[in-house]
């Protein structure tokens, strides 16, 4: 199977999981949460479409009042033999924290797979960070951390194949709206290679397992001191064999799919000084500023860490050159009054355990509720290793002028990406963020671009400013954070030019489109003269349409997002501008066929008029005064 060629499929990290959770489980127990809700909306509809698993059954799905119900229907239905799966994040796995006790103390295999987001402190934020996942370190959940919406995908299927051989439940964690609504192409896993590596014996010995009157046991009892101590560490042999049986699980995953993953994987010189232990999403950005400090002949790396409970300190220590002189570890969670966050007491433990040399290690956060973080930052934390006293716990992506833990770095740091960037400035609801998902599938699916999509919606959401940040080429894309220099800029509500200085997000030589009620003639004089001035100085190519009043007189309403998108293909030369509007038409049949060929011809009508009203607009060398 490893020549097999994998079916593309363009979707977000939460539908990536839930396609496998619904193939290999049996009941799904799901309580909305933000942003794991979608995992279990996603696994709903499949049932409700007859979606069978690998066994050819529909799973059951049990929405239940709370999260903690939830979780108790997973350990119920555990105790029974099914194969049992739930998907959530912050307050909600917080809420689930009894349970997963008794689930990992009775030995019981499943995967809580987890969209990891931030828990309600000082405030509420519903961004990801990995606070929720570390404050259930203690409960015995083996904690597996993917880095992009390939490996949540994959890494789904390897901790349901883990959990069954350990018969240590899991958590499949992924960074919060980073990874989970983050839209992306991957390689789906097919089911015979879903069916080649499930443990059907230790499915069966799971079933068996199952409480049944025909075979009656006793569980759930009440001990006592001269007990419960010794039958708690009677379970230390089963954690003791997991991390071995993962890598053994991905190892076989590798010789099935050609991806291949190791519990710790190191990427950098085989002789690095200065090395970085991070992850979750943010390996993405650490490989760009690694691409680019490698071609410069710096002496970096960076440790991905796969499996973070349990936490295999050889495993660990044999991937880390023993060239190092110092760390940096980097935790996305801060816990007050802790001599170090969770990571950076591991490593610290690790190496001290592992008795080799002790180099410098500091301890760093970044991330914290999904603040940026990029290749600059990444430098930034190198740059400090450089320093004979490196700082210890400190923070980066902020500026602390309280503290003073932050550290500086440069934001001009450059990645030389060939990615070609766009972003969007819509309102939610207004069709902006629908349109961007088509064409992320028409170029993902009709072209071998990687493709990516990532949405910022105020929370207020309906009616609000959105974001849409897009980028497309021929290299996989591993910048998981917010495009800065865009290639295109289109302001779909023309008030927005009043409000925010978009042109200061646009690379010299880019592409300004904006949804404007004045014609190419009279919109110059209407441009705030900063726009004007950066249209300007980055000689910027400038259209204009009327999208509004082409969408009204297409009979559509306020809905001007077809036309926009047509805008879109017809000026940013990603694909042939004949070939896009093809591959509009055809979507548009796909997404309104249903609706009744009236609707379709007004669509397609619309595509026709977009082309027609979209015009360049020639500006003076001088901004108006």
């Amino acid at each position: 199977m490893k020549n097999k060629t994998f079916k593309k499929v363009i979707c977000d990290g939460n539908e990536a999981v839930a396609l496998i959770a619904h193939k290999t489980n049996e009941v799904c127990a799901i309580y909305p949460i933000t942003p794991s809700s979608p995992m279990g909306e996603h696994a709903e509809l499949y049932s409700s479409k007859g979606k069978k698993n690998i066994w050819n059954n529909i799973p059951r799905i049990v929405e239940m009042q709370s999260e903690a119900g939830a979780a108790g229907t997973v350990h119920g239905s555990l105790q029974a033999g099914a194969l049992t799966t739930t998907f959530t994040a912050s307050q909600g796995l917080l809420l689930m924290i009894p349970n997963m006790y008794k689930i990992a103390g009775e030995l019981l295999p499943c995967v809580i797979h987890v969209a990891a987001r931030t828990v309600a402190t000082h405030a509420l934020s519903i961004f990801g960070d990995h606070s929720d996942v570390m404050a259930c370190r203690q409960t015995g959940f083996s904690m597996l951390f993917g880095g992009s919406v390939q490996e949540a995908h994959d890494f789904a299927l390897i901790s349901q194949v883990a959990t069954l051989k350990t018969r240590v439940p899991f958590m499949n964690i992924f960074d919060g709206f980073r990874t989970s609504h983050e839209i992306s192409k991957i390689d789906s896993i097919p089911d015979e290679i879903i069916q080649a590596m499930m443990p059907e014996d230790k499915v069966a010995e799971h079933r068996h397992r199952g409480l049944d009157p025909d075979r009656p046991v006793l569980r759930g009892t009440t001990q006592n001191p001269d007990v419960f101590f010794q039958a708690r560490e009677a379970a230390n042999k089963y954690y003791d064999a997991v991390p071995a049986a993962v890598q053994e699980v991905m190892n076989e995953f590798g010789e099935l799919t050609g991806r291949h993953y190791n519990l710790f994987d190191y990427i950098g010189h085989p002789e690095a000084e200065r090395v970085i232990i991070i992850m979750g999403s943010a390996e993405g950005p650490v490989k760009e500023a690694l691409s680019v400090m490698l071609e410069e002949g710096e002496k970096v790396g960076v440790i991905l860490v796969r499996l973070f409970r349990p936490f295999d300190i050889s495993a660990f220590v044999n991937v880390l050159p023993k060239t190092v002189q110092k760390i940096a570890v980097m935790d996305r969670t801060k816990e007050p009054g802790s001599i170090g966050d969770p990571m950076y007491l591991d490593v610290v433990t690790a190496l001290v355990e592992s008795g080799r040399e002790m180099p410098i290690v500091v301890g760093g956060r970044y991330g914290l509720s999904s603040k940026e973080f990029t290749p600059a930052m990444v430098k930034g934390i190198y740059d400090e290793l450089l320093n004979k006293k490196p700082k210890n716990h400190f923070t980066i992506g902020i500026n602390d002028d309280v503290t003073f833990h932050s550290l500086y770095f440069d934001p001009k740091f450059d990645i030389h990406t060939k990615a070609i960037s766009c972003m969007f400035y819509g309102l939610g609801s207004d069709g902006t963020v629908g349109a961007n998902k088509n064409s992320i599938k028409i170029i993902g699916e009709t072209t071998d671009n990687y493709v990516q999509g990532y949405f910022v919606y105020d929370s207020k959401k309906a009616g609000a400013q959105t974001i849409s940040h897009l980028r497309f080429g021929p290299d996989p894309i591993n910048s998981n954070y917010l495009v800065d220099k865009a290639d295109f800029i289109a302001s779909h509500k023309f008030n927005f030019i009043e409000k925010f200085n978009m042109i200061a997000e646009l690379k010299h030589g880019g592409t300004f489109l904006l949804n404007s009620p004045y014609s190419k003639d009279e919109i110059w004089a209407r441009l705030p003269i900063q726009i004007q001035q950066g249209i300007i100085d980055k000689e910027a190519k400038f259209y204009v349409i009327d999208a509004t009043k082409v969408a009204f007189e297409a009979s559509l309403g306020k809905r001007a997002n077809t036309i926009l998108q047509t805008c879109f293909f017809a000026i940013s030369g990603i694909l042939p501008k004949e070939e896009a509007i093809e591959k509009i038409k055809n979507a548009i049949v796909k997404s309104y066929s249903h609706k009744g060929e009236k609707v379709v011809k007004m669509n397609f009508n619309a595509v026709d008029k977009a082309l027609e009203n979209l015009f360049q607009v020639d500006y003076p060398k001088v901004a108006s005064s």
